[in-house]
């Protein structure tokens, strides 16, 4: 069991997990408190079959990545690891965008079904609330677990842990527990996920590069593993720990081509500034709060 994989794994079944948990305990707290009760079992359907068709994609995914021979298992890997990167990208800015109005916006989803009585209209709110972040989790672990290799039990079996984390959160958030602060929590996981996704977009540069698809900027940029080097081999003792734990973790290697680092490097950069810098309010609720109402 390769602890860097496997902390990877838990970080990102922990906090997708939490916000898929967040969604349903939101909406399972909000039916209580209006006396719907009777409907739970509705959001648990949908939230269920959200959850299995998450899996069979992720499993049919992870499947096919094997059915591949050189070098269209190299190629397939690399676009497996860029799309991983690219969707818990586009995933970090929404949830940094959409986390203050999401609590609103579900109240607003379950009183239109109640309203409209449609015996699947909960159940399709919890699928669609909750089949976004699986999917993300699936495609994200797929990429993870790629980079992984031999070690892809790892970062699966971290991500069930991470899974369960989040399934007692979200317990403890229904049952009014504030076990944690939430925007503190998406905010650190937040900056964590930009280092694991800068690791799998220079990862996927080097599985273009194995391929023959990228012939620039291959020289190597540095050499440091007689320092720190990524192999957990016997004779580089602690130090090649270290390296195998940071090289799961954040995409680290001892001995970097100049196009996978400068990529690794410019993303870390600007992703990490575009997602720590204020957040502006937006034209429209800057408008709506100075027009006066029945104006």
């Amino acid at each position: 069991m390769d602890l860097g994989f496997l902390t990877t794994g838990l970080l990102t079944g922990l906090r997708e997990g939490v916000e898929a948990a967040l969604i349903v305990s939101i909406i399972l707290a909000y039916l209580a408190k209006t006396g719907n009760q009777r409907h739970f079992s509705r959001i648990w359907l949908g939230a269920g079959a959200a959850i299995t068709l998450s899996i069979v994609v992720g499993v049919i995914l992870f499947v096919t990545i094997g059915g591949f021979e050189e070098p269209a298992e190299q190629i397939f890997e690399g676009f497996a690891m860029l799309i991983a990167a690219a969707v818990v990208t586009w995933m970090l800015f929404w949830m940094r965008r959409t986390a203050a109005n999401i609590k609103g916006e579900l109240h607003a989803g379950v009183d239109r079904a109640l309203m409209e009585g449609g015996i699947f209209g909960l159940a399709i709110l919890a699928f669609t609330a909750v089949i976004r972040e699986g999917i993300e989790t699936a495609l994200f672990l797929m990429g993870q677990a790629t980079a992984a290799g031999a070690q892809a039990t790892s970062t699966l079996v971290g991500a069930v842990i991470g899974l369960a984390i989040a399934v007692a959160i979200g317990y403890g958030l229904y049952r009014g527990a504030r076990i944690i602060n939430l925007r503190t929590f998406f905010a650190w996981t937040g900056i964590a996920l930009i280092f694991i996704a800068a690791g799998l977009l220079s990862h996927g540069i080097h599985e273009f590069i194995e391929a023959g698809w990228i012939t620039f900027g291959t020289a190597t940029a540095f050499d440091i593993s007689g320092i720190l080097p990524h192999e957990p081999e016997p004779q580089n003792g602690a130090a090649g720990v270290v390296g195998s734990i940071l090289r799961a973790l954040v995409g680290y290697t001892s001995t970097p081509e100049w196009i996978t680092f400068v990529a690794w490097l410019a993303y870390i950069v600007v992703v990490l500034y575009l997602y720590t810098r204020p957040l502006r309010p937006s034209p429209a609720r800057s408008t709506s709060e100075r027009t006066p109402v029945g104006a």
